[in-house]
């Protein structure tokens, strides 16, 4: 018979055996391997640790923790931490037991209860699920491990959370699908507004001087009440009014910007140096002209003077202007988590955004339905933050961007995919369905009808495969296939169809654009064939 029960000072050794048997000499916090650490956790008011025992040998199986400090005193936010079981005694529902337990035990203490499911196997995603969790994000490489590993975020709410939820949260574009898919997953409607023409915080570097809090700026930070008190556009588990000290034994830092000897503004940020991670938490300012500059100005240090490789920052569902500076900054959204902040008298939505400083290297994946879902979600958005680029480096030879704005590139970027074929491989074949237009980003493509037989013409960097088909709806009329390596942006008919809706200006211009292109290659064709075969 399993019972479980609150862990005890006695219990130390034993958990961090079973700690040692889940997570390996390899895990990056062996300090869970001291069972002083354990007992004090055991102690904690802010930890509530449980164990698994098996009452006919005494031996303990499994344990499972809920953190409740991790949002600011008021929010009412809980993580369920660490849920570990032997591994010869998994399959046998102690962990369902133990899940079971800790929601029966925090009901009353907590709003929100988040989970960070790890990713190479689904059994802690399957428990989540099975008890009410609902999957709402995808941090990928956020935990260093063996390896820096990936988690799926879910949430869980009690009490009135959801009935003081503030509702029509305002989000940028490529925020949108995630809002959606989380607030359905989780029940709700998706009530969410899109805000296409918010525009980033502007840099003003030369205007203002940064350098890091000392004791003497803190008293000048605490009298601004904006981003502190109102207007708060990111979400943190601390907060300046903590005190001053009280940051420093939580290895928070705060750079602060000065404009003529004045501190007008602060970012504040906390780095895990084990994980090599970092959260921004906190931004204060007197106004809209030093934001820019503050949050620009920690992504710098963090990246290149701290080595941080993980950057997450929760910034407010309601702030769409953070959300695009952030973006621009190369931040992705990686969860959308609703009423996640008590605000005044009210739950704020947050969103997740992660900056990845080193390569995305996923390792092994397994995921449930619905937090794959998810993750392909969160994943496209990263997809897109490479395509970019890609797309910038060719946009004088691209004519499908003729007359385009950055802005705008940047719009019908976000929904593409970039995908590489090798040569010889086909693209596609005559008579397929279509439903896909590819941009040649590099490489060279022939199109031919019944094979390389009839070659009608070549596609090469800045052109576009596929359009006719895209347009029309028909199958594909020729086949096309890689004389080099290709590489090439993807845009599909729904997304375009999308994005079209959204953004009227854009589809335009992606019609006008396309027609202008499809009629050069005809014309091109023509004269090929008039020329005869010596010609190609």
């Amino acid at each position: 018979m399993i019972e479980v029960r609150e862990a005890t000072g006695g219990d130390a050794e034993e958990i961090t055996k079973i700690f040692r048997a889940c997570y390996g000499d390899d895990y990056s916090y062996p300090q869970y391997f001291d069972a002083e650490v354990v007992r004090k956790l055991i102690y904690s008011d802010d930890t509530l640790l449980l164990v698994a025992e098996d009452r006919g040998s005494g031996e303990l199986l499994g344990t499972a923790s809920v953190i409740y400090s991790i949002g600011a005193n008021s929010d009412l936010t809980g993580e369920f931490g660490r849920l570990a079981v032997r591994p010869e005694a998994r399959a046998a529902g102690i962990g369902s037991q133990l899940m079971k337990e800790r929601l029966a035990r925090v009901g009353d203490r907590l709003h929100v209860a988040l989970i960070d499911g790890r990713v190479v196997h689904p059994y802690s995603q399957r428990i989540a699920e099975s008890h009410g969790f609902s999957a709402v994000g995808f941090l990928p490489m956020k935990l260093l491990l063996a390896y820096r590993e990936s988690v799926a975020l879910f949430a869980s709410y009690g009490s009135d959370a959801l009935r003081l939820r503030n509702n029509h949260p305002r989000v940028i574009p490529e925020i949108y699908p995630l809002a959606s898919c989380a607030l359905t997953n989780c029940g709700l409607d998706v009530d969410v507004i899109v805000d296409e023409s918010a525009p980033s915080y502007v840099r003003h570097n030369d205007q203002f001087v940064l350098s890091e809090m000392e004791t003497e700026g803190y008293s000048s930070v605490l009298r601004i009440e904006r981003g502190r008190v109102r207007n708060r556009e990111i979400f943190g588990p601390v907060r300046l009014h903590y005190g001053f000290f009280k940051l420093r034994t939580r290895n928070s830092q705060y750079l602060v910007a000065r404009r003529d000897g004045q501190i007008v503004g602060a970012v504040g940020f906390t780095i895990d140096t084990v994980e090599k991670a970092a959260r921004i938490f906190e931004l204060i300012s007197l106004s809209d002209e030093v934001i820019g500059t503050l949050i620009s100005e920690a992504e710098r240090v963090l990246r290149e003077e701290r080595g941080v490789e993980f950057i997450e920052v929760d910034v407010s569902a309601y702030a769409p202007r953070m959300q695009r500076t952030l973006l621009e900054l190369n931040f992705v959204p990686a969860a959308y988590v609703p009423a996640l902040v008590f605000h005044e008298v009210e739950r704020l939505d947050a969103v997740k955004m992660v900056r990845l400083t080193v390569p995305l290297d996923l390792g092994p994946v397994s995921l449930t339905e619905t937090a794959r879902a998810v993750a392909d979600i969160v994943l496209k958005g990263f997809d897109s933050q490479r395509i970019a680029p890609r797309i910038a480096e060719t946009v004088e030879t691209v004519s499908i961007f003729n007359d385009f704005t950055r802005e705008q590139i940047n719009r019908l970027a976000a929904v593409c995919q970039l995908r590489k074929f090798e040569r010889g491989s086909t693209i596609f074949e005559a008579n397929a369905p279509s439903s896909e237009l590819y941009l040649v980003i590099d490489g060279e493509v022939s199109v031919s009808l019944g094979g390389r037989a009839r070659l009608v013409g070549t596609v090469r960097t800045g052109e576009c495969l596929g359009e006719t088909a895209l347009l029309t709806g028909d199958t594909y009329s020729v086949s096309a296939i890689a004389e080099t390596d290709v590489e090439a942006a993807t845009l599909s008919r729904d997304d375009l169809a999308a994005l079209v809706r959204r953004r009227p200006d854009i589809g335009v211009l992606i019609y006008r654009n396309l027609a202008i292109g499809l009629g050069e290659k005809l014309r091109r064709a023509d004269r090929s064939a008039t020329a005869g075969p010596t010609a190609q």
